[in-house]
């Protein structure tokens, strides 16, 4: 695979994971955390990096349980 590909990837990821931290409606943080966790997951595939595919995917679990939690709370 193209390795400038998978870069730009990494790179999206960060983008997104950072960007989610200017938002200011707490179900739509966690929605763009969970985006940017599953494009790191994909990295992480991608270049055989498995802490990186645990370390987000932790992310993405503790971010649905937390919109799960929130949304039956309602």
């Amino acid at each position: 695979m193209n390795l400038a590909w998978i870069d730009w990837l990494g790179w999206v990821a960060t983008s997104v994971f950072v960007g989610s931290y200017f938002l200011k409606t707490p179900s739509r943080l966690r929605a763009l955390q969970m985006l940017g966790a599953l494009l790191w997951i994909t990295y992480g595939t991608l270049i055989k990096a498995s802490p990186v595919i645990v370390a987000n995917a932790l992310v993405f679990s503790a971010a649905a349980w937390t919109v799960l939690r929130q949304s039956s709370a309602r």
